[in-house]
Order: C-alpha cells, then structure tokens, then sequence
C-alpha cells in the first residue's frame, strides 16, 4: 500500500498553509540538487502519465489506488484529494499542502517518498511510494505481541525518522500503527511513516496550540492545547507499549473517560503479559509517556537508550526464523558501497541533477535495501543523514583516520550536492549505488524523455528549467549554462548522444544495455 486516508482524527482550531521561501539563484555554484527538486504541481490529466490499478483506501476527503508509471514501469501509489471538500474547508486545504510540503522537504529512508504532485479539474493527486505490507497495526494485530527485538527494530525505524523530523522542525501530529507501513509482511521489513496531513513546521521557541491526533495515542498537553514536538514522543511510547503487550496504555468505555486517563499519564504493567518484559523496555516506556513532555525523553536520547541499542545487537535471525516471510539473512557488502563513495565523481550540476532523478525513480527495492543497511550503518546516532565524523569513522577501519578524513573531504565536496553539511539519504545513494546499475541504456533513455518533456528530441534551457526550477527563482541564463556545459555542438540543446556521453564521462566506458531486464532487475 502507499499513503493510506486518516481513520478516526481529533481535529480542532484552524492550521495554515506553509509558504516556502523563495530565492533567485543566479550561478551554477548557488543552484543545490536534492530529491524533492523533481516534485512541483503539475497540471493535467493523472491517467496520460500512469496506469490506474487497484483502489487501496478511502477516505472521507479522497481514495488512494494503486498505478503504474507509462514511462518508467514502476508501481506507485496515488492519493487523490477532492479538490471541492478541502476547498470549501480551509483547515483542510491548509493540511494538505502542508503535507505536500513536508513530504518535499524530508528525504529519509523511514519517511514515504512523494515522487510528483498532480492537478487535474476535480482532484489534486500526490505520488509516492508503493509499500505492500501493509499497515504496522495489521502486522501487530496478526501476531499479537512482538519479541523485543522485534519490537525495537520497529521503533528504531519510527524514532529515527522521527528525530529527523524534530530536527527539521517538523511535527507530525498524528503518529499511530496505521500510519506507519511496512515494505512487506516479515519482522525485517523496512517501516515507513505516512500521513502527514497534521503535520506543522514548528519553531523551537515556540508552542502549538491546534489540537490534533487520534484520541488513543494524543499527548496530555496537546489535549491542554500548548504543546511541542515531544507530542509525537509520547505517540511513540503509546505505540511501543501496543508492540510489547498487545494493548494500548489509556482506554476506557468513551472519549470522555480515555481523555481522563491520558491526562492523569499514569502507566500501568500489571497485566500478565508485562511479566516477561525486561526491566529496560519498561523504562524506556515510562520515559516516553512522561505525562512532563519537559522531562519526556527526546527522540536522540531515545535512539541512545540501552533498551534500543541492547536490542539492535542481537541477532535477528534466531527472532525472525519462525517467520515465513523473513529476509533478514540478506548479507550486505558494505566496503562496495563505501569503494562506490570514494570513486564518486560529479563534474557538472546537470550531471548531479540526472543522477538524483534516476537514484529517485529506477533504483530497485533489492537494490535500495542494500543501501539502506549501509547508510543505517553509518548512521550511528540515527537522525537519517551522514556526517563528516560518522563517515570518518566508517572509512577509519579500511585506511586508517589520517586517510579517511582526507577521503570524507572530497566525499563531502562531491557528493553533498545541497550544500547542507551532511550527506543526505538520496546523495548517498547517489553516490554508493553502482554506476554501471544507474546509467545502463534504459535508464538514460527513460530519464532522457522525462527531461525532454515536449517530445523533440532534445532538451532545451527552457525544459531544464520547468524540471529543476520548479520550487526555486532562476534567472534564465543559469538554464542557459547548463547546457552549454555539455553542448557539444553548440546549438544551445542536448540531444540523445550528447546527453548519454555527459553521463557516461562519469564511468568512463560506453555502456550498451538496451533492455529494462538487463539493466539489473527493476523495482518489484
């Protein structure tokens, strides 16, 4: 499944449509490549540029289906919003550009990917990932209570994403089971957090006061109305307490009476099922659903947690046997990946911006899922992105550290491509993905005609600008130097052969596959 409708929502006050800020870019240097420069609001019909398949969901203000891409062949899925009951409501509009916001700006392996952003007459329709596991709760409800490794590698996944998001300035608001998807229906499956129609960019220095959540996982002091990001901590703690016992902490006969409970906070192990907890899990808990959100644990300290970390060290697959479904055992060569970053080169924006665009849309889940293991890997504290000291110390065991920080240094020059500092999820697949696996034949057709979006053969300054300056102000003659850049005719155009020869100088041979299943296996 993909983004899945809201079920049962407390909703109040009013919210606001976010604006981004906009700067005019004027050179090459200042223009920053990321993942979510692909995804601005495009008008026309969803059903020219994908194949409408199964309805996954519905809700009250639109459905999601499943499709697939005309011009890559991969499965996605579309959440399709009435455009006439979010616009006679504007809290409801405001909500779901602020989620069209949010998924642009966040690029995380435990956050839903949103690949394009359509308009039609009637709906606006938000592409994004195809995940077939199914909801956490469903996985949670057919096996009742988890393992504690089980358990942690779920919430692992939530708090990083989780911690990302708060260091973003970015609250969800609305953290449940059945916001959060699974890649399949195994105990090792890749988690994923959706719905962020509730979702506020927030500043530190300040206090939420709209009330929003699902009664049975809401914070006391969003019920009180001034709250902060450590609502969604408590969610989590709501949440972890369902994985090891079966049940939520805080229920009653009515709202009334739930609402009661959660606001007196205390939490209760006297059923049977907490005896064979340990001590460590119960801690972590009760930190969580600290009823003080001051005192509450944050979303890093709870990454640190012994109870987390213990956890993440055992190994898996003695948990995981009894599962019909477990992969787990996959084995992940890192030092490929880690080769890959050190020989990364990038010589030009346009290059960097064609090998963002196939990183995003043609890496395959086998594919993807090896690179997750290596950036989590790295990732030592968890907040989703890499950085100098944690790639330093990935590098450290292989050339020693004198060596490693020179390496991380040309890694950060090359493959930090947004400037921020760190290298993001996407600039590391990017930059660790095989690039015989990225740029065969297919993939540079296909990305080829997705650039040149009216068909001409050839892509114009103009197209180049539709497709990257999409969320940016440009002057024209950056679109212009661009080209100019690869040119190698001079008729201020890239055609086919010049295109493929710009991306080919970054393997240094001519690649010759022609067909999708010989350009490794494409996304399931």
């Amino acid at each position: 499944m993909g983004c899945s409708p809201t079920k049962s929502t407390l909703e109040l006050d009013n919210s606001s449509i976010i604006v981004r800020k906009t700067h005019i870019i004027s050179n090459l240097k200042s223009l920053k490549i990321e993942a979510g420069i692909f995804v601005g609001k495009k008008r026309g019909q969803i059903t020219k540029y994908y194949e409408i398949e199964n309805k996954l969901g519905e809700g009250t203000f639109g459905f999601v289906r499943e499709a697939k891409s005309k011009l890559t062949g991969m499965k996605r899925a579309i959440k399709s919003i009435n455009k006439k009951t979010i616009t006679a409501d504007m809290k409801e509009k405001a909500k779901f550009f602020a989620e069209v916001d949010v998924l642009i700006k966040t690029d995380h392996p435990n956050i839903l990917k949103l690949y394009e952003f359509y308009e039609d007459e009637n709906y606006y329709h938000l592409v994004t990932e195809f995940v077939t596991g199914g909801e956490l709760l469903d996985f949670v409800v057919k096996h009742r209570m988890l393992t504690e490794p089980i358990a942690s590698h779920f919430m692992k996944q939530l708090l990083s994403g989780i911690f990302y998001c708060h260091q973003n300035n970015i609250v969800h608001r609305d953290l449940k089971p059945e916001n959060l998807l699974l890649d399949r229906d195994s105990p090792d499956a890749l988690l994923k957090i959706i719905d962020f129609g509730t979702s506020q960019i927030f500043s530190p220095r300040s206090r939420m006061t709209e009330k929003y959540g699902t009664i049975l996982y809401i914070a006391p002091e969003v019920l009180k109305g001034y709250y902060d990001e450590k609502c969604d901590i408590w969610s989590c703690g709501v949440i972890l307490y369902i994985l090891l016992s079966g049940r939520p902490p805080f229920t009653g006969r009515t709202d009334e009476e739930i609402i009661d409970r959660i606001i007196r906070g205390t939490v209760s192990f006297d059923r049977p099922e907490w005896d064979s907890v340990s001590i460590s899990a119960k801690s972590l808990v009760k930190k969580m659903l600290h009823k003080d959100p001051f005192l509450r644990i944050s979303a890093r300290d709870a990454l640190r947690h012994d109870w987390i970390t213990m956890n993440c060290q055992i190994n898996l697959d003695q948990n995981f046997r009894d599962y019909p479904n477990n992969s787990f055992a996959r084995e992940t060569n890192h030092k490929v990946q880690l080769e890959n970053l050190m020989n990364f080169r990038a010589e030009c924006k346009l290059q960097q911006a064609v090998l963002t665009f196939i990183a995003t849309q043609f890496v395959t889940n086998e594919e993807s899922n090896r690179l997750i293991d290596t950036f989590k890997q790295i990732d030592r504290n968890g907040d989703g992105k890499l950085s100098r000291e944690e790639l330093v110390e990935a590098f450290r065991s292989e050339i020693g550290y004198k060596s490693a920080v020179q390496e991380v240094e040309k890694i950060m020059m090359m493959a930090d491509t947004n400037k921020s500092g760190f290298i993001d999820y996407t600039e590391f697949v990017v930059a660790s993905a095989q690039s015989d696996m990225l740029l065969c034949d297919y993939n540079l057709n296909e990305a080829f005609k997705a650039f040149d979006t009216d068909n001409s053969g050839k892509i114009s300054a103009k197209e180049l600008k539709e497709i990257l300056g999409i969320r940016i102000r440009t002057k024209d003659e950056l679109w212009k130097k661009l080209i100019m850049e690869v040119d190698e005719n001079g008729d201020g155009e890239l055609d086919i052969t010049e295109f493929k020869a710009m991306m080919m100088k970054l393997v240094g041979s001519k690649l010759s596959i022609a067909n999708p299943q010989d350009c490794d296996k494409r996304i399931i």
